[in-house]
């Protein structure tokens, strides 16, 4: 039986894995598995729950990673997310976790312009995008991460490409609101 080292090439990873190697399929395992977390992570907030859903994932992912087809360096990791964000969603749409908040039901303020962002540590963002109401955040995460554009966004949640859009801009006014505030609050961070 082959094994394969940390630094393996992702189409030799990925061949081996298919061939059930246990041995690549831990090296895709702990390779992969802190970026995935981060992944689901920005979706979900409890850690039970990413868990859940990354043990689904990875299970996924080893049950049809002879659809994964190598298109050059990258294209494993892009699939593994894409799979991941696609589990991530099966959750949060099996539990009922995204709300739609209609903007007439919430009287706030929407700025249009858009805070800095040089000094506030990246973790802190990650942060605060978590804090957003589900349905908010998971808009905004496919919007902003995945590259989603509101009509893919429409299709994948079965709303509205108008829904998409209003969930997605107060997405942002929450968040510049919060960026605004943590500013306020940490004077280096301005």
């Amino acid at each position: 039986m082959r094994t394969c080292s940390e630094d393996i090439r992702e189409d030799k990873l990925a061949e081996m894995a298919r061939q059930d190697n246990p041995v690549a399929m831990k090296t895709l395992y702990n390779h992969y598995v802190r970026y995935l977390t981060a992944i689901c992570s920005r979706y979900i907030d409890n850690e039970d729950d990413v868990r859940d859903v990354l043990q689904d994932a990875f299970l996924k992912i080893f049950s049809s990673i002879d659809k994964f087809t190598y298109l050059g360096e990258g294209s494993l990791k892009s699939w593994l997310a894409k799979v991941t964000v696609n589990e991530t969603l099966r959750f949060i749409k099996r539990n009922g976790r995204l709300d739609f908040v209609s903007l007439e039901k919430e009287n706030i303020d929407i700025e249009d312009d858009e805070p800095e962002l040089d000094n506030i540590p990246i973790s802190e963002i990650h942060n605060m995008i978590r804090e957003l109401k589900p349905g908010y955040r998971t808009i905004f995460n496919l919007y902003v991460f995945e590259e989603k554009s509101h009509k893919e966004i429409a299709s994948i949640l079965n709303i509205k490409e108008s829904t998409s859009a209003s969930q997605l801009h107060r997405a942002k006014a929450i968040l510049a609101d919060k960026i605004r505030k943590y500013q306020t609050l940490t004077p280096y961070a301005r």
